[in-house]
């Protein structure tokens, strides 16, 4: 009976594995918001956001994407992840394959120091009898460092690929007002760019 409820046990925790690494997997696609519409037109003004997913800013880019094409109905508005530098990125991706591969072990019961020719530490042995807090703790604490790392604190406005705006450049992140006089400035300058060259006067 004991043995049955151990091996339910590690099912349902493979499970939870399973069903948290596909939506790792969701997430990191999900980063890359399509593109609009309103960006297939050629020639149309295009505003992009990279934004820290991590930090909580997808919410950000939402609500200033709505109220940007509110405002400007002609404009295309895309967001995607910012991401860090490639240290950190490449050092969140190694922890996150090991975290795996460690969980993987620990509900097979591997014991992966005879492999090095090692005696099995106690802390291992704990692990391997008590396979849901181990995987748990190992899952939560892994997943805390991983974000630390790819929280870059990002959230960096351009327009037709002209950077307007960078929160790690000015700390902090503009108010709508100041993003539509950056916009009407923007948009007002290039008027005048096109105008000049096509020899009109204004």
């Amino acid at each position: 009976m004991l043995t049955n409820l151990k091996f339910n046990y590690s099912w349902l925790l493979i499970a939870v594995v399973l069903l948290a690494l596909l939506d790792s997997l969701q997430e990191a696609n999900a980063d890359d918001v399509p593109k609009s519409k309103l960006s297939q037109n050629i020639g149309g003004p295009t505003m992009k956001f990279l934004y820290c997913y991590s930090c909580g800013y997808r919410k950000m880019y939402d609500e200033y994407a709505q109220i940007i094409q509110q405002k400007y109905p002609y404009m295309a508005v895309e967001g995607q992840n910012y991401d860090p530098p490639g240290l950190n990125m490449l050092l969140s991706r190694l922890i996150g394959i090991a975290k795996m591969l460690v969980i993987c072990c620990i509900l097979g019961g591997v014991n992966i120091f005879q492999y090095i020719n090692q005696p099995q530490p106690s802390w291992w042995s704990w692990c391997i009898e008590n396979k849901i807090y181990a995987c748990l703790m190992l899952f939560f604490f892994c997943n805390l460092i991983e974000g630390q790392l790819i929280q870059s604190g990002a959230f960096e406005i351009s327009l037709n690929d002209v950077p307007v705006w960078s929160k790690l450049e000015t700390g902090r992140i503009p108010q709508p007002p100041e993003l539509f006089q950056i916009i009407d400035s923007h948009m007002q300058f290039t008027d005048r760019s096109v105008e000049f060259n096509n020899g009109f006067a204004k």
